[in-house]
C-alpha cells in the first residue's frame, strides 16, 4: 500500500497547480488530505475520478473556506469514519479515517495554536485526540495517522530550535505531547529510516524560507507499532510545489 498525506492549503489552488497530473505521476493507492479548504459541492468531483480514484470522502468544517479533510482512493474502503464523535474537533472537519480490510488509514489536521486562545484549543484537541486513539486501537490495533500535526518533535525537524521554543508548534508542552503519542504506540515512519536534520515539509511564504531551507516538519505517517514491521519506506517529497506545505509517502506491505 502506497499512501501520500499532503496539506494542499486549499483543493481549489492545488488543481490550478496541476495538482492531479503530480498526483498521477506518483501513483499511491490512497490520498490522504488536509486543509482542503472547500466542501464537495464545490469541486468537480469527476476530475479525481478520471485521475483514478473512484472513491473520494470529503469531511469539510462547518466555516466556510476553513480547515476540512479529505481521502481518496483506488479501492473502496470497506467503511468511512467521518470524525471522532467529539463534537468541536468535528466542527472544524480534522478527522476521516477509511478502513481497508484490517488497517485503518486516518487523514488528521490538528490545529495550530496562532493565539492564546487557539493554543489552549490546540492543547485540548491533543489530549482529547489521545483518549480517542487509544481507545480506538483497543478495536483496530492497526491504524495510521497521517497528517498536519502542526508540532516539530525535535530540534532536528525545525531550522531555528534555539529562536523559535516560544513558539506554537515547537512549545515544551506540543513536543512532549507528540513525543508521548508516539510512545502510546506509534512509530514516527518518517524517522524509523532517517535521522538527518533539514528534511522539512512546510515552510513560510515568507523571507525565502524555501529558497534557504527554513522549513519545520509538520507533517507526519504515524503507524502503529502491530504495522511497524511492514514499513516498507517513508519520504518527504520536497519537490512539490502546490501548497506551503509538501507531501509525505509512505509505503507497507498489508
Amino acid at each position: 500500500m502506497k499512501i501520500i498525506s499532503y496539506n494542499v492549503n486549499g483543493i481549489r489552488a492545488a488543481l490550478s497547480k496541476d495538482f492531479l497530473q503530480w498526483l498521477n505521476a506518483v501513483d499511491p493507492d490512497v490520498v490522504c488530505l488536509q486543509e482542503i479548504k472547500a466542501n464537495k459541492e464545490q469541486l468537480n468531483l469527476s476530475l479525481f475520478e478520471a485521475a483514478g480514484y473512484p472513491h473520494h470522502y470529503w469531511f469539510s468544517a462547518q466555516k466556510k473556506g476553513y480547515s476540512g479533510v479529505a481521502i481518496l482512493s483506488k479501492q473502496k474502503p470497506d467503511e468511512v469514519q467521518f470524525g471522532t464523535g467529539i463534537d468541536y474537533m468535528d466542527f472544524e472537519g480534522r478527522n476521516i479515517t477509511a478502513h481497508f480490510g484490517d488497517v485503518a488509514v486516518m487523514s488528521m489536521y490538528l490545529p495550530s495554536g496562532t493565539n492564546p486562545a487557539r493554543l489552549e484549543h490546540k492543547l485540548t484537541y491533543m489530549d482529547d485526540f489521545q483518549k480517542f486513539a487509544d481507545d480506538f486501537r483497543k478495536k483496530h490495533p492497526s491504524l495510521i495517522v497521517l497528517g498536519d500535526f502542526n508540532i516539530c518533535h525535535q530540534a532536528i525537524d525545525i531550522h531555528n530550535p534555539i529562536g523559535l521554543k516560544n513558539v506554537s508548534g515547537f512549545l515544551p508542552v506540543e513536543r512532549e505531547w507528540i513525543g508521548n503519542f508516539i510512545k502510546s504506540g506509534f512509530t514516527d515512519s518518517f524517522r524509523h529510516f532517517n535521522q538527518e536534520p533539514d528534511n522539512y515539509t512546510w515552510w513560510s511564504y515568507r523571507a525565502n524560507a524555501e529558497k534557504n531551507n527554513k522549513g519545520w516538519r509538520l507533517d507526519y505517517g504515524m503507524v502503529s507499532e502491530p504495522l511497524t514491521d511492514n514499513l516498507k519506506r517513508s519520504v518527504i517529497l520536497s519537490e512539490a510545489k502546490h501548497s506551503d506545505h509538501c507531501p509525505i509517502l509512505l509505503e507497507l506491505n498489508v
